[in-house]
């Protein structure tokens, strides 16, 4: 798999997660169950992780464009 179609799927997912988390912590609110507050932190936790993961495939694909364009501007160069 590409890293952008990697990213799609993260983004897809992550909003998913994302509205997840804020209905585990609305329900926990409403709740005041310490279950359910339990749940809503693991939520955001794993929604956090799934911010890094993103954050990290977007410096990679920053990152190979970087080099991409240093190895274009070379080939250029070389002619």
């Amino acid at each position: 798999m590409s890293l952008r179609a990697e990213l799609e799927t993260i983004d897809e997912q992550a909003r998913h997660l994302r509205d997840d988390a804020e209905d585990m912590a609305l329900r926990a609110i409403v709740a005041e169950n310490t279950g359910v507050s339990r749940d809503a932190r693991r939520a955001e936790e794993h929604a956090e992780a799934h911010r890094k993961n993103r954050d990290r495939v977007v410096a990679e694909i920053a990152e190979l464009e970087r080099r991409q364009d240093e190895l274009l501007d070379q080939l250029s160069a070389a002619r």
